[in-house]
């Protein structure tokens, strides 16, 4: 909801008329209750887990994941630290806000979102602590989360969900081959927008190294970088079986709430469309195994 009011509702409305997959966040401004009324049973839902040092609140929040209906949890591993996010300096962006003379400029500049931002209740961290402002978000991090948590806390978060599990932030095939170890079933390959550590690889130039590491049988999924169609059809050729998109619907949540995730979402479809029209492909199956003599990764 820092993007819209409409926030996580808007996204995962749009992903239920599309019929994809929509992850949720622990540190959503939606409640895991409120986003499954908008994407119902039928549909495949994710819940993006991070590690706190409470192993009480992880406990609550799979639970409650599970009473709502979420079919798999994404254990979140690239973010037991809070980066160092230069653009955020850089652009003036600080949590909580500054109100600097550059942001309030901005703002200016962009009446409709500044009218939302303003007209509407603050927004908080739905399914941590509803009395928390979501502005305290570096201050809550480095407070909440574990640093230091290993393969076994994994282990016991594997054998609490008892489901479909992933492990994302993933950028090395040996942690890939030892995740499907410690009862993950999905890899997912992410360097958390490239905000987190300083010179971590791109995501798209481990794909085949880490595909090929587990092999053609684990699902993959990979995120990072993917604003056009063309995006995809690269991670889908080099051994991804989905990718994950954020900041490509977030610019159209910002622009139009749920009208603008719809925007976003049929500008990549139509853009993978006809990527792969002009590459001879006319499945995402075919795409898939024709994917290494059509694209070249150096």
């Amino acid at each position: 909801r820092m993007w819209h009011t409409e926030g996580e509702l808007a996204s995962a409305s749009v992903a239920a008329e599309k019929n994809m997959l929509f992850s949720l966040s622990s540190l959503a401004t939606t409640s895991i209750a409120d986003v499954a009324k908008h994407h119902p049973a039928s549909l495949p839902k994710c819940f993006q887990l991070y590690l706190f040092k409470d192993r009480g609140l992880n406990r609550d929040l799979l639970a409650a994941a599970r009473e709502a209906g979420y079919d798999a949890v994404a254990l979140t591993a690239d973010l037991t630290w809070f980066g160092n996010r230069e653009r955020d300096k850089r652009n003036g962006f600080s949590v909580p806000p500054d109100y600097s003379v550059k942001q309030i400029v901005e703002a200016i500049k962009r009446p409709a979102w500044t009218w939302d931002y303003l007209t509407n209740p603050t927004y908080t961290y739905a399914n941590i602590a509803n009395d928390l402002p979501a502005e305290a978000m570096s201050y809550y991090i480095n407070r909440q989360f574990a640093p230091d948590f290993t393969w076994q806390e994994a282990e016991w978060i594997a054998s609490e969900w008892g489901g479909q599990l992933a492990l994302k932030g993933v950028v090395r095939a040996d942690d890939a081959v030892k995740a499907l170890d410690h009862g993950f079933s999905t890899i997912w390959i992410s360097n958390h927008g490239g905000r987190q550590l300083e010179t971590a690889p791109p995501p798209i130039s481990v794909l085949q190294e880490i595909r090929d590491a587990v092999g053609d049988d684990v699902e993959v999924i990979m995120d990072g970088g993917v604003m056009r169609g063309t995006d995809i059809a690269k991670a889908l050729a080099l051994g991804a079986n989905s990718v994950g998109i954020g900041k490509a619907y977030l610019y159209g949540l910002a622009a139009g709430g749920s009208r603008g995730v719809r925007r976003a979402v049929d500008m990549l479809d139509d853009e993978l469309r006809r990527a792969m029209g002009l590459l001879g492909c006319r499945t995402t199956k075919e795409l898939r195994e024709r994917g290494r003599e059509l694209v070249r990764h150096k």
